[in-house]
């Protein structure tokens, strides 16, 4: 691995079809956390490398060909990414592994992922009828409801699945016929920036597809504000989804937001009622919880379970975690990486002190583990661990901890379970385990949150909107909701043999 003194910094900054420095010219190392090594250096983007971003997204859709172009030929050229994200799929895999710390198998179902996403907005759109036509009463009037690309679209993306939201967002821009000026997580750029690449591969004109590789504070919160966005989508925490939407108000564009959640993941005992079924229950708890260390904003971080189950179910989950095997993404056979940074593990582990000191039990992990040839000492990592004995006022209960922490409550009653899994601020998602397909239906029915898995957790279609309730943000990603976010809705009316009004003398 090379060392901080052979990284060449590299121009990452792309606006109008060029790639370039920043105009400061300044730098940052991306760390590799398995190690707290940099492995890449990217531009260092402020509000100047912005404006000329979206400068060129502006003379892009007002005097380009992309948003004229025809829906057939748009749809062709997101199946083209699709067909390149498949050929560097590997490659693609291993950067995103090294840049966000997920395992080499989490990346390369990452890009499976974002392949689908893009195959399906371009089946979508090829798919559509040209408009509405809206009756309206008389053979001499064409009426018809069309869609219109937004415009200028401004995209900020997370640094837990780089490449992933990062697709969400640009698929259905570029379907609609928009551009847009995407802005990567400063700590995870490195796939996105590979992406902008493979659209201009395939075809994509100069100053549709533009990046700014830099910080929140310069780079998001000028995107937020400029008069010449239209259109403002972004996906992380909520103190930083607020600054957006104040950020975008005074120019009134449309904001899309993705805030995260406190997910519950509810087991009731019917569940566990067999061998299998409580194995499964337990795997899938784990999976809730673990997955790219609990990372995910759909992360099942608060485990509710019947109370007659939970001494037995939280035992051998609490086996479980134990030994999952942590380490370097890139080694074969590791379960789970390291956090993002040492920020992040830091934030981690001020929650878990935080959970012991209000009563919480500890089952499982709640330490840094023992380095080992897997797991280099610098490295971001933190143990898997599993918190019993939790309740509602527990600041590790209420507020998103987005690291490998598990909380457990207990329930009696369905009324009981559907309380606790709704006492939360956020909204996004949640599941329900049980052998009852009646109970499966009302506690379904009866959770606040947008999505809601039985028996099952974490799987997505790009068919169905994803998005959230409460402080889990506003707007629909995926689906066909997360094409209309990125569209104008006009009415045209046409009189095919117009007389005179005679309202006025005249």
């Amino acid at each position: 691995m090379a060392d901080s003194t052979e990284l060449q910094a590299r121009d990452t900054i792309h606006a109008g079809g060029e790639w370039r420095a920043a105009v400061s010219g300044a730098t940052r190392e991306i760390l590799d956390p398995a190690d707290a090594l940099p492995f890449a250096v990217v531009a260092e983007g402020d509000e100047q490398d912005t404006d000329l971003a979206v400068a060129a997204a502006r003379r892009a859709f007002d005097e380009g060909p992309w948003p004229g172009t025809p829906v057939a030929e748009r749809a062709a050229l997101l199946r083209r990414v699709a067909d390149l994200l498949v050929r560097d799929r590997e490659e693609l895999g291993l950067l995103e592994s090294r840049d966000a710390g997920k395992t080499v198998e989490e990346g390369r179902v990452d890009i499976d992922c974002v392949a689908d996403a893009f195959r399906y907005f371009a089946d979508l759109v090829a798919g559509e009828a040209p408009g509405r036509v809206v009756d309206a009463g008389s053979s001499d009037v064409h009426s018809v409801v069309v869609h219109e690309p937004v415009g200028v679209c401004a995209l900020i993306t997370p640094w837990n699945y780089p490449l992933l939201q990062a697709s969400w967002k640009i698929a259905p821009a570029l379907a609609a016929g928009n551009t847009f000026v995407v802005k990567p997580s400063e700590i995870t750029p490195l796939t996105t920036i590979a992406l902008i690449g493979l659209l201009t591969e395939a075809g994509l004109p100069a100053g549709v597809a533009n990046i700014v590789t830099g910080p929140g504070r310069t780079v998001g919160a000028r995107l937020a504000e400029h008069p010449g966005v239209d259109l403002v989508s972004f996906t992380g925490g909520l103190v930083s989804g607020v600054k957006v939407a104040q950020a975008a108000a005074p120019t009134v564009k449309r904001v899309a937001l993705e805030l995260g959640g406190k997910n519950p993941n509810v087991v009731f005992a019917d569940a566990c009622a067999t061998d299998e079924g409580f194995d499964t229950a337990v795997d899938q708890a784990l999976n809730a919880a673990f997955i790219h260390s609990g990372q995910v904003c759909s992360a099942g971080a608060r485990l509710i379970v019947e109370e007659s189950v939970r001494d037995r179910f939280v035992t051998e989950l609490a086996r479980r975690a134990r030994r999952i095997r942590l380490g370097r993404g890139t080694v074969d056979g590791v379960e789970c990486g390291p956090l993002v940074s040492e920020q992040q593990r830091a934030k981690v582990e001020a929650y878990v002190e935080s959970a012991l000191g209000e009563g919480a039990v500890l089952r499982s992990g709640g330490k840094r583990p023992e380095p080992s040839a897997e797991r280099p000492e610098n490295g971001y990592f933190y143990e898997p661990t599993v918190l019993d004995r939790c309740h509602r006022e527990m600041k590790v209960v209420r507020e998103e901890v987005f690291g490998p922490v598990l909380t457990v409550e207990t329930f009696r009653t369905e009324d009981e379970a559907v309380a606790l899994a709704n006492d939360t601020e956020y909204g996004l998602a949640g599941a329900v385990w049980t052998a009852d397909a009646g109970r499966a239906r009302r506690v379904a029915g009866r959770l606040r949150h947008g999505t809601v898995w039985i028996n099952d957790f974490h799987p997505y279609l790009p068919q169905a909107e994803w998005g959230g309730f409460g402080r889990s943000g506003v707007g629909r990603e995926l689906g066909p909701a997360g094409l209309a976010e990125y569209r104008e809705t006009k009415h045209v009316y046409q009189n095919l043999a117009p007389e005179p009004v005679r309202w006025f003398a005249g």
